[in-house]
């Protein structure tokens, strides 16, 4: 009999095959819950196709059948969730194609995705929730904010298309506006950079996922000395996509000519001191409490396609209060960029 001489290499491998088989028993009891719920949804989608008058024959059938259901096999299948159960299979018809492309997502995923009406947005979350591995709550979260339509829209995009010379990967960037609810600083308050900046420190996970794709953390108070003075940069990023550092320049009122000025030295200052062979030209961004569309008419922000303005809000807004800054912020960035 073989005697085990390291008892804490003993215990861990026996914690390894207890997780890998709680992970395997979870992988096939969610396949199992997804193909079910999609068998189902098929099912009466097929059975309302048969019904007269389909939209009040569905939900009569919905509420008929949960009532059977319910006291035998619990609230998963109350008339809400078999509506979940019916939408689940309209949205996801090949269902076979998507779960294999997609074996990480769980239902709850699905469940989450379900809260999409636009089919390229909600392909654009699966997949992003397969590659990134995001957990339900960041799902949420994302979906929550309309991630996708602030990427799709942002100022940003062309930054990166005259970088990469490719109009691939156009998701990469930033978005404006910045949804930082997560930094916990309320609405109508007043605070300090520095406090703002230690929050996003305290949260730089969340903070890089809602800067875009790419970045990596590099330095907080980035101290460059020249013959004019010592300077201190904010916050500074490298995107390994666009191959270029981003400077983070924290407001938290509206933006300045100083602010502008400020920016445009530290862009030059950064690209001859810190910059270097095979980086792209440094980017700017002011984030700020307010943007301004006379900044973007007058300023050197005028026709840069380096530097750029973006507000931040510090609470989760509804749908439309979202939309309606998408297009202010839009507005701004147009204003700067019209005759590039």
């Amino acid at each position: 009999m073989k005697i085990v001489s390291n008892i804490d290499t003993f215990v861990v491998d026996i914690k390894q095959i207890i997780e890998r088989a709680q992970r395997e028993a979870f992988s096939s009891i969610n396949k199992a819950m997804i193909q079910a719920y999609w068998m189902l949804g098929r099912r009466i989608v097929e059975q309302e196709q048969g019904g007269a008058a389909r939209a009040e024959y569905g939900k009569s059938l919905l509420k008929s059948l949960a009532a059977e259901l319910v006291p035998l096999y619990g609230n998963s299948y109350s008339a809400r969730r078999l509506q979940d159960y019916r939408q689940f299979y309209l949205y996801f018809s090949e269902l076979e194609i998507w779960h294999s492309r997609m074996p990480n997502l769980t239902w709850t995923h699905f469940r989450e995705l379900l809260t999409v009406d636009n089919k390229e947005a909600r392909s654009w979350y699966m997949q992003e929730a397969e590659k990134e591995m995001w957990s339900v709550r960041t799902l949420h979260r994302n979906i929550a904010s309309q991630y996708y339509y602030r990427l799709l829209q942002s100022q940003q995009m062309l930054v990166e298309e005259s970088l990469t010379n490719s109009k691939e990967d156009k998701l990469e960037f930033i978005k404006n506006p910045v949804v930082a609810e997560f930094l916990g600083l309320a609405p109508n308050v007043d605070f300090s950079e520095t406090h703002m900046e230690s929050a996003i420190i305290t949260h730089l996970q969340k903070f890089i996922m809602e800067l875009g794709k790419g970045y990596a953390f590099v330095a907080r108070q980035q101290h460059i000395r020249t013959d004019m003075g010592d300077f201190y940069i904010d916050l500074v990023f490298y995107n390994y996509i666009l191959k270029c550092f981003l400077l983070v320049d924290l407001k938290t009122e509206q933006i300045t000519h100083q602010d502008v000025g400020q920016m445009d030295m530290y862009l030059r200052m950064y690209d001859e001191l810190k910059r270097t062979e095979g980086d792209n030209p440094t980017i700017g961004l002011i984030l700020c409490s307010q943007t301004s569309q006379d900044m973007a008419r007058y300023s050197i922000l005028k026709d840069n396609d380096r530097m750029f303005q973006a507000k931040y809000l510090t609470y989760l807004p509804t749908t439309e209060e979202l939309i309606n800054e998408i297009e202010r912020q839009k507005m701004v960035f147009r204003l700067q960029q019209e005759n590039i």
